[in-house]
């Protein structure tokens, strides 16, 4: 009985003690499979942070670009902003310009022609004096015809014309705005010589339909200068 007490107890022992080692191994065993576990989770998670991180950067360094391309295109905006205002204030400086030029406000120089018409030297016996003669008609044929081929300006015996100008016969004598010139009558003409000679000598034009009205007729390649209408009506 005795021996047998001391099997029962040793067995027990034996037991127990195979069942901790047994618990001690399997929790050894998790526990370093819950290790390698976490390992594997950190380095994936430390992965995808630093990618997450170059990506941020990645964003920054892509906004910092775009700002700059941006604040480039604000620039050019603004330039071609400005040279289209300046291109704007040119023009209308150069229209105001050109306005009081044909208004007679400023005095205007440059290359152009000189158109000098006068009575016939002779006149046939028993001939009306007055086909002879100079007229306004003759005047104006050579005016517009000028303006047409695009004179800038225009007097008539130093006195410019304007908007407001008119001309009409008074026995020998033309009246330009009030004023009597007698003949002969020399049209000064600002403009392109060669496209205002060309435009009075054109078979069957101005020139050829005043010879046929017995008027002299001279055309003359010349430098052209003309007074404002205040300082001329002055002297």
């Amino acid at each position: 009985m005795k021996l047998k007490g001391n099997h029962a107890v040793l067995a027990f022992v034996c037991i127990v003690l195979g069942f901790m080692i047994s618990f001690s191994y399997q929790f050894t065993k998790q526990e370093t499979s819950q290790g390698r576990l976490t390992d594997r989770q950190w380095s994936k998670e430390n992965e995808i942070r630093t990618s997450l991180i170059e990506q941020e950067e990645r964003n920054m360094e892509l906004q910092e670009e775009l700002a700059s391309k941006q604040a480039r295109v604000r620039e050019i905006e603004e330039e071609l902003a400005r040279k289209e205002q300046e291109q704007i204030y040119f023009n209308l400086v150069e229209d105001v310009e050109k306005y009081r030029m044909f208004i007679g406000e400023i005095p205007v120089k440059g290359p152009g022609v000189k158109v000098t018409l006068e009575d016939a030297s002779y006149v046939p016996s028993g001939e009306d004096v007055n086909n002879y003669l100079v007229h306004e008609s003759h005047l104006f044929k050579v005016i517009n015809e000028l303006y047409i081929s695009g004179a800038q300006a225009v007097s008539v015996n130093g006195k410019r014309l304007t908007h407001k100008s008119y001309l009409y016969c008074n026995g020998p004598v033309v009246m330009v705005d009030g004023n009597q010139y007698p003949a002969p009558f020399v049209i000064s003409a600002i403009g392109n010589p060669d496209v205002l000679i060309p435009a009075l000598n054109i078979n069957g034009g101005i020139n050829e339909q005043l010879v046929q009205d017995n008027i002299v007729v001279t055309i003359e390649n010349t430098e052209v200068t003309m007074e404002p209408l205040l300082q001329a009506s002055n002297d």
